[in-house]
């Protein structure tokens, strides 16, 4: 049986001036559309590697929704869980994106999304107005029937510099680069990265092979990173009685932290807890903890995929939008037409002795209606990374071999 890793990738925002039942009320909407995601996509790979980022999907939604009307916008609406047009919420979310890119001593994370229009495509004003203000986006001029065109290359250099990463690195080839774009219109591309350094790194030479117990009992022989040090610790069940041990180790100058959690009992496997992980579950454990000093032993590992988003949105009922005939993107340029003909997601995810470092890149391709085309992590866990000063869950995966962690949103 192949090793089993998810990876969900979850940014958690808090906007301190914002009235607590709204910030609160986003805070459980995010983090219940990460969970959605992340099921919908465990279900599609069961049993293979998968790393994905929540934020990267719902940033290009969220700006499909000023040009979106209709049923269309309304469909969009139902997925993420809340409206842009609300003023409330476009307010806070707008203030939240507004503290990203976060840079700090040992930590760097940064959510973007660029537009890509065909150049001579008439954009409305009020559309370009809302995008620009938007998440760190851009609007781009550029000739898609090539792909390659210098202004998709600036933006995909930037993006990989961003993420520390060089020219043959990141999330592998760009999403765009798998569908067709001779007939596009639009390509929005929006990019969630992030770069720490451990607090305490584990010293690469006590990192050594050991074996890692599989879901199905599978034993593999992986390289386990190991550091005895003051950590916070906590021994929690969930809803269900399921007993499990979260760990938390930050990354240099506190800016981010990653959270594990282990099933205390070995005969227990990850997937009997994830049904049961709730925001206000996460939010328990991770408030209290308390100090330890601990053996800690984690696996090395990396992984990197793509999936198609598509394929998830229409299962959520969101179908109008990749329809020619049905969808209603008229805010976008004024008139009838756009639709969108591709939605593909890739994203990658990286721990190590000095840190962790991970990607992730969604592309939606809109084409015009003429074209259809001791702590010891030896067996399955959960982790998830978080920004302690304003609550943001930068990550959440899950390992059965290497099962990452769990991003979760608190806004």
């Amino acid at each position: 049986m192949p090793p089993f890793l998810i990876t969900l990738f979850l940014l958690h925002s808090c906007f301190l001036r914002a009235n607590g039942h709204l910030r609160e009320g986003m805070t459980l909407l995010k983090t219940e559309f990460a969970l959605r995601l992340y099921q919908s996509v465990a279900t599609c790979r069961n049993e293979t590697n998968f790393v994905i980022s929540p934020a990267g999907v719902s940033l290009p939604l969220e700006i499909l929704q000023f040009g979106a009307e209709g049923s269309t916008g309304q469909q969009l609406a139902d997925a993420l869980g809340y409206t842009v047009h609300d003023q409330r919420v476009k307010d806070f979310l707008h203030a939240v994106y507004a503290t990203l890119p976060t840079s700090s001593q040992g930590a760097e994370m940064e959510l973007a999304c660029s537009l890509f229009v065909q150049v001579g495509t008439p954009l409305s004003p009020c559309f370009v107005e809302q995008v620009s203000w938007w998440a760190n986006s851009s609007l781009e001029p550029a000739d898609l029937s090539e792909p390659n065109s210098t202004a998709i290359q600036t933006s995909e250099g930037a993006s990989r510099q961003t993420a520390g990463e060089g020219p043959s690195e990141g999330p592998g080839g760009w999403p765009w680069e798998q569908v067709s774009a001779a007939f596009a219109q639009l390509v929005l591309v929006s990019t969630m990265s992030f770069q720490g350094t451990w607090q305490k790194r584990f010293s690469s030479t006590d990192t050594q092979i050991l074996p890692f117990t599989c879901a199905h009992g599978l034993v593999l022989q992986v390289p386990m990173m190991h550091q005895m040090a003051e950590v916070n610790y906590g021994q929690f069940q969930d809803t269900a009685g399921h007993q499990v041990g979260v760990l938390e180790l930050p990354y240099l100058g506190s800016a981010v932290s990653l959270f594990l959690v282990l099933p205390r009992d070995k005969d227990t496997p990850v997937s009997h807890i994830e049904p049961h992980l709730t925001a206000s579950t996460i939010h328990l454990w991770t408030t209290c903890l308390r100090r330890a000093r601990m053996d800690v032993f984690l696996p090395r590992f990396r992984i990197q995929n793509q999936f198609n988003l598509k394929s998830i949105l229409n299962s959520w009922g969101v179908t109008d939008l990749f329809d020619p005939l049905k969808a209603n993107l008229k805010g976008i340029s004024g008139q009838h037409g756009f639709y969108v003909s591709e939605a593909i997601h890739k994203a990658k995810i990286e721990v190590l002795e000095e840190g962790t470092k991970a990607s992730g890149a969604t592309a939606l391709l809109l084409l015009k209606r003429s074209r259809i085309p001791i702590f010891k992590a030896d067996r399955p866990f959960i982790y998830f990374l978080r920004e302690p000063n304003t609550g943001i869950k930068v990550f959440f995966d899950r390992i059965q071999i290497i099962y990452g962690s769990f991003v979760h949103y608190p806004l």
